[in-house]
Parts: structure tokens; C-alpha cells; sequence
């Protein structure tokens, strides 16, 4: 509407002086002058109203409702004084019979072309919005006819009549113009939201998939790259030149996530992160693998950096104190792999063997892989792939150590003990098989297989009046979190028939570490009726309560309490104390690691239930059992 009465404006003071001019030539000069300012002044406030601001016009498309509502408001208002402006405009141009006498003067011709010119250009322009130029042509029209039939005879009423038909005219074109500029705006302006809004939904999947694309490869907590993205960009990096590997893994989170809570353990994560990026080299890598493991790789010849340097760095840099916790609370052990492999998971299987072991040497510690590391690896693979197969065929052996009451004669129990002698590597140590059997995904097997050796064993004790003696048998922490060992045990010794109570799990006090876990399978095999016994007590995390939680009808008393113990009065009293409390909580005793004759009659001074260790009796195989020790104790009862 503003654009389409400012281009108007113009034409209507042009025609406005040249009528001006004709009415000055025919003797209505000073008439002429008045009407033509008074005309110019009605453009004038025109331009001006169509120059003012309109809150309306600064409404967009997200605007409010509330906002919408008041835009419409202002707009409406806008409209309807640029109406009365148009009609202002119209009445003057309707007091134009002043200057030709009623349209009977020699110049009447002239300003009837004058006003149907005009008028017809105000309908031509006004298409947006047809109340204004209605506005404006209605007075002028309406006024003409009036003089037209004022001054009489058939050719004047004639034209009247035709003044009217052609106002009629131009309301029907101007109603039909405002329809079709409706029509085609409203087109215009859902092709334009549609493009908008293909845009923005083209703007949002691609910013959608971008963030995708970094979630995929980019840990949520700290920044750093994934495992995903790390091995992505490192295996381009390999195939570039030669780079270093650093595993790294936090000692000591565990025990900040359990005293101060998770929120306190991802703020060390985010700021070990942040350590890590600072400590970076130039087009290094960094990564947080999972958990409280992360990874750098990086050039140490572009960088200039040595391997053992950058480790150095960075067991430096996380072990400077966090806010919140004591100074040396954290630390870091660096496993590193620097020569060169024909693969990323050859260097991470590496770097990973020297992290365990710089683990193993301490906090704070790293270590190189190197010619020792590689065949520990190497054996550990071995292990891996013949460990299958040596439980299909049955190459394991499960050996029984036996356990005594306090008069060293009577037997009360034995215990399972898992051997393996490897084709190659000969005797396998038992931590060692474990470890493999859960890197091999072999845990349950492994399990199952010692439990059939264990219930054969309470078969053979039944069929040798021997149905008293309980067996027990070793169940791994890692055993008890990740396999289902009461389901698979109470299920086995069903079928069999075996009586539960004459079997005996034992776990290690490192199995307390983790209640939560392993709490609910414990309570099912005490339910079942069969015990449990705690290992290697007193050099873990036992405490009175995790005693009762784990359900312990029985504790070990570990045999570096044992060792030496007539020349060592710190381990008597300790000794003593293990005694006095199990008694105190009604906890049957057993020493380990009796391998002399002085050790076993201090124990049976103190008043120690059972006993257990090389002095008394060494693991056999089922078979020298059978040869040995069984007859003896079916003679004797």
C-alpha cells in the first residue's frame, strides 16, 4: 500500500498544477492557486503518513501470539488513517468544479480527462489494499455526476450516467485487483515459508548430522576422542609414518569414585582430560578409551619428544594435586609402544602388556614394551588359543589339598586346586589361567569344568564312607561378578544328587571390593545350604560387616601369618585375633601355610580348629588319593 501511493502521489500533483495552469488561462487564477495548495498539502500529509513508522512492519515469523495480535492492532490503525488521508485527497479533487463552473465552462472537457486520468491511476496503483483508492476516487466521481446532472440536457445526464457506470468500473476492478494481490502474495509467501523451512530443517539435519558425527568419535564427558574415533584417526596416522602409543590408566579413581562420589570422579576425569590435551604435542592424539583409560600417539621424532620424556610429562602432570583432594590421592601408570607394527591393534595389544606391568611396579610408574614384554605377550596368546582346547580334551587337572582338624589326623576337607601343564610352557600358575580364561571369554567354561572335577570328587568321598568331608572349591572375583555361579552350581549339584552342605565356595577378600555384585549370588548358595569360606583373610578388605554381607561360615587365616610364626610375636597376636573373632562370630578357622612341625603345634596351642599346608599334606591328583590318603582314613575310621 505504501509503495503503490508514494509511486501515485507524483502523477496526482502533476495533473494537480496542470490544472492549476488551465484554470489560471481561464480567469480562475486566485481559485486555482487555493485549490492547489490545499492539494499539495493533502499529498504531503500523505508521503508523510506513508514515511512514518509502523510497528506493525517489524513483525517476523517467530514472533509471539501476543506479539502477532499487537502487530495486527498497529496495522489496522496504520490502514485506516491512510484512508481518511485518501479521502482528504478525494474531496479535494471533488471541489475541482469550482475551476471549470460546474463543468460548464469552454475547459470542461479538460478536467474530465484530468479526473478520469486520476482516478483510474489511483485504481491502477492502489491494487494492494482497494478501501484507499476507493477513498480517493469516490468524491471526485460522486462530483462530477452531481454537476453533470445539475446543468441539464440529455447529453450531460448521458454522461452522468456513464461517470457512474465507469465508477462502478473501477470498484469492481479495484475489489478484483486487491483479491488477486491477496492470492499471489499469499502463493508468494507460503513459497517463501516453504523455502525457509526447507532450509532450516536442511540447516538443522546437516548441524544434526555434524553432531552426530562428533558424538560417533568424540567422548561426551571430556571432548577427547573415542575408542571409535581414536582407532579411526590413528589408523590414518600410522599409514603416514612411524608414530609412538601411550596407554595410560588412573590409579587411585576407583577409591575417589567410592569416597567422594561419581560427580567428584568425572570432574577428574574432565580435568585429567584437559592435563592430557595440555601436555599434547603438535598433531598428537588423544583419547579416552573408556573408564579412567586413556591414549596419546603422536610422532616423537616430528615432535622432538622422547617416549619415556612425554611419559614422564604426563605422570607429572596428573600427578599435581586436584582441587578437593589430598596431594598424591591420583595417579597414572603409562604403558608405551613405540616400535614400529603392521597394525593399530598389534600396538594396542602391546601397549597394553606394558601398562599392566608399569601397573604392577607401582603408582606412577610407566613402562616400555619391550624383548620381556613381547614374549609375556606372546605366552599369553599362546595360552589363550591352547586353552580351548585343553578343556575339550580334559588336559586340566583339578589336584584336592587336604584339610585337618586341630589333632593334624582327621580329615575334615579338601580343597580344589586347578593345574595345567602346557605342552610348551609347562606349568601354568593358576592366577595366570584365570587371567587367560577371562581374556579368552573362557570364565564359565573354565568354571564349569573345575565343578565337574569338584561333584566327581564328592561322588568318589560318598562311595568311600567318606560323605563327611566337604570339598571347596576357588571362585575368581572375576568368576563371581561375570558368571551366574549360583545358578550353574545348586543346577549341577541337583542333577547329581549331592548333598549342598558338603560343598564349600571359597573367595577372596578382594571379592569384597565390589558387595553389590556378588551379594545376591551369595545368599542364594547359603540358602542352598552351601558355605562359603573367605580366602587369604586379613591382607584384604574385609571388615566385620562385609563378613556378614558375604555370607562367611568359614575364614582362611592367610598363610604370611603362618610362615615364621614361632619367631614372630606381631604374627601370634594376629593370629590370636583372627582365632578370637571367629569365635566371637561363629566362624569356623583354618590356618594355610603350615609347613612345619613348630608352626602346627603353636597353632594347635592357640586353639586352631583346622589346619592346612605342605607339612600336613601336598595337592595330589584325584588318583594318588585314592591310593594314599583314602584307605588310610577308611582304616582308621
Amino acid at each position: 500500500m505504501r509503495g503503490s501511493t508514494l509511486a501515485a502521489i507524483p502523477v496526482n500533483m502533476l495533473l494537480g498544477l496542470a490544472s492549476t495552469v488551465v484554470a489560471c488561462r481561464s480567469g480562475h487564477g486566485e481559485a486555482g492557486a487555493v485549490w492547489f495548495a490545499v492539494s499539495t498539502g493533502a499529498n504531503l500529509l500523505r508521503i508523510c503518513l506513508c514515511r512514518m513508522p509502523c510497528f506493525g512492519l517489524t513483525l517476523t515469523a517467530d514472533a509471539s501470539p501476543e506479539l502477532t495480535a499487537r502487530t495486527a492492532q498497529s496495522i489496522d490503525r496504520h490502514l485506516r488513517v491512510c484512508i481518511a488521508a485518501a479521502c482528504l485527497s478525494g474531496l479535494v479533487w471533488a471541489c475541482q468544479p469550482l475551476l471549470c463552473d460546474g463543468y460548464t465552462s469552454a475547459q470542461t472537457l479538460f478536467y474530465l480527462a484530468i479526473t478520469c486520468g486520476i482516478t483510474a491511476g489511483a485504481v491502477t496503483h492502489g491494487t494492494a489494499y482497494a478501501r484507499i483508492p476507493l477513498g480517493f476516487i469516490l468524491p471526485p466521481l460522486l462530483a462530477v455526476t452531481f454537476c453533470l446532472v445539475a446543468a441539464g440536457g440529455f447529453d450531460r445526464n448521458c454522461l452522468a450516467a456513464c461517470v457512474l457506470l465507469y465508477l462502478l468500473a473501477l470498484m469492481n476492478t479495484a475489489f478484483r485487483s486487491e483479491a488477486t494481490f491477496r492470492e499471489v502474495s499469499r502463493i508468494k509467501n507460503e513459497a517463501t515459508a516453504l523455502a525457509r523451512s526447507r532450509a532450516e530443517a536442511h540447516a538443522s539435519a546437516s548441524a544434526l548430522a555434524d553432531e552426530m558425527r562428533w558424538r560417533a568419535t568424540h567422548d561426551d564427558l571430556t571432548g577427547l576422542l573415542n575408542r571409535a574415533g581414536f582407532i579411526q584417526q590413528a589408523e590414518m596416522r600410522l599409514r603416514s609414518g612411524p608414530v609412538s602409543l601411550l596407554l595410560l590408566d588412573l590409579d587411585g579413581f576407583k577409591v575417589i569414585n567410592d569416597v567422594y562420589g561419581h560427580k567428584a570422579g568425572d570432574r577428574v576425569l574432565v580435568e585429567v582430560a584437559r592435563r592430557i590435551g595440555a601436555a599434547l604435542p603438535a598433531n598428537g592424539l588423544a583419547a579416552r578409551l573408556g573408564g579412567d583409560e586413556f591414549a596419546v600417539l603422536y610422532d616423537p621424532a616430528a615432535s622432538g619428544v622422547p617416549c619415556e620424556a612425554m611419559a614422564a610429562h604426563l605422570v607429572a602432570a596428573v600427578a599435581q594435586p586436584f582441587d578437593g583432594f589430598d596431594a598424591g590421592r591420583l595417579g597414572v601408570s603409562i604403558g608405551i609402544h613405540a616400535d614400529p607394527e603392521p597394525s593399530l591393534t598389534e600396538m594396542l595389544s602391546c601397549a597394553d602388556v606394558a601398562l599392566y606391568a608399569a601397573k604392577a611396579a607401582g603408582r606412577n610408574h610407566y613402562r616400555m614394551f619391550d624383548a620381556g614384554l613381547r614374549e609375556r605377550l606372546e605366552t599369553r596368546r599362546d595360552l589363550e588359543r591352547d586353552l580351548s582346547t585343553a578343556l575339550a580334551e580334559a588336559a586340566l587337572e583339578v589336584w584336592f589339598q587336604p584339610i585337618y582338624a586341630m589333632d593334624a589326623e582327621t580329615l575334615v576337607g579338601l580343597e580344589a586346586l586347578v593345574r595345567w601343564q602346557h605342552p610348551r610352557l609347562g606349568w601354568i600358575a593358576p592366577p595366570d589361567l584365570i587371567a587367560t580364561a577371562a581374556t579368552a571369554g573362557l570364565t564359565e567354561s573354565l568354571l564349569r569344568y573345575i565343578l565337574e572335577q569338584v561333584c566327581a570328587m564328592m561322588q568318589i568321598l560318598r562311595s568311600r564312607g567318606l560323605g563327611t568331608v566337604r570339598v571347596a572349591m576357588n571362585v575368581s572375583p572375576r568368576e563371581m561378578a561375570q558368571v551366574p555361579v549360583d545358578e550353574i552350581v545348586i543346577e549341577r549339584l541337583q542333577a547329581l544328587d549331592l548333598p549342598p552342605a558338603l560343598l564349600e565356595i571359597e573367595i577372596t577378600e578382594e571379592t569384597a571390593l565390589d558387595i553389590g555384585a556378588v551379594q545376591g549370588k551369595l545368599q542364594a548358595l547359603s540358602r542352598a545350604g552351601i558355605r562359603v569360606a573367605l580366602d587369604d583373610f586379613g591382607i584384604g578388605y574385609s571388615s566385620l560387616s562385609s563378613l556378614r554381607q558375604l555370607r562367611a561360615d568359614r575364614i582362611k587365616i592367610d598363610r604370611s601369618f603362618v610362615t615364621g610364626l614361632g619367631t614372630c610375636d606381631d604374627k601370634r597376636g594376629l593370629v590370636l585375633a583372627v582365632l578370637g573373632l571367629g569365635r566371637l562370630l561363629g566362624l569356623e578357622v583354618v590356618a594355610e601355610g603350615v609347613e612345619s612341625d613348630e608352626e602346627l603345634r603353636i597353632l594347635q596351642t592357640m586353639g586352631c580348629p583346622f589346619l592346612q599346608g605342605y607339612h600336613l599334606g601336598r595337592p595330589m591328583p584325584e588318583s594318588v588319593l585314592e591310593a594314599t590318603l583314602f584307605p588310610a582314613r577308611i582304616a582308621a575310621a
